[in-house]
């Protein structure tokens, strides 16, 4: 099957100035996320959709074309990702390109592996909507997960809250932001927020980590330097 790997990096950062090129361990963010693709796919398969010159300029130096710059109106604040997708899609499209399969990675996951990306494509077939990566939720809604009531009172969110240990609590998991294999006919016909038959990829801790702001940065700077994860 023949995927479409799409990887967004719109220029604003709020939290970490230009985050998407900042050097971790002396690589670009975004060059962990080109080589993990680079190992799944060939590089007319892959497409930055950025709308900031910076980026292109570190992205071709890496050796990857960049063949659109994407409009000011998917580069705000407010645009989803749902409406990255569906252009940089419709723009291969147009082209003659079809695919079975996008495939959303996203700059923000460095420790994620290739075999994070093959494993998930291995849990999809276009009967579903998604196959979306997870890990182990670090709060349970059936234990240690709750919610205002009416009076303003913490209650449990899920379940009688008669649970006293995590491990009689039923898994759940969360979503990690690593690796998305998704549908492209039912994303154009309902996007994402409108997905409901989505199948899971689990991953460890380590390899999910999201970089957001500088603590996590600095906490991945760590994890390089210790050696904890292997990409």
């Amino acid at each position: 099957m023949r995927p479409l790997v799409i990887i967004p990096a719109r220029g604003g950062s709020k939290g970490i100035p230009h985050k998407n090129i900042k050097e971790l361990e002396g690589k670009p963010l975004i060059c962990y996320t080109i080589d993990a693709a680079r190992k799944f796919t060939t590089d007319d398969n892959i497409c930055v959709s950025t709308d900031d010159d910076a980026i292109i300029k570190v992205v071709e130096a890496y050796g990857l074309r960049i063949p659109f710059k994407r409009p000011g109106y998917l580069a705000t604040d407010n645009a989803g990702t749902n409406g990255v997708l569906l252009h940089a899609l419709d723009f291969y499209e147009r082209k003659g390109n079809q695919y079975d399969m996008v495939v959303l990675l996203q700059v923000t996951s460095p420790f994620r592996r290739a075999e994070d990306v093959i494993e998930a494509v291995k849990h999809y077939d276009d009967s579903i909507d998604m196959v979306t990566s997870v890990m182990p939720a670090k709060c349970n809604p059936y234990y240690d997960g709750f919610e205002d009531d009416a009076d303003g009172l913490l209650v449990i969110s899920k379940g009688d809250g008669s649970i006293e240990r995590r491990q009689d609590a039923p898994r759940v998991w969360q979503q990690n932001g690593a690796v998305y294999v998704i549908n492209p006919l039912q994303l154009k016909a309902k996007g994402l927020a409108g997905m409901t038959k989505i199948r899971k990829y689990v991953m460890d801790e380590l390899h999910s980590v999201d970089i957001d702001n500088m603590l996590d940065w600095k906490i991945a700077e760590i994890m390089l330097k210790d050696k904890l994860v292997e990409i």
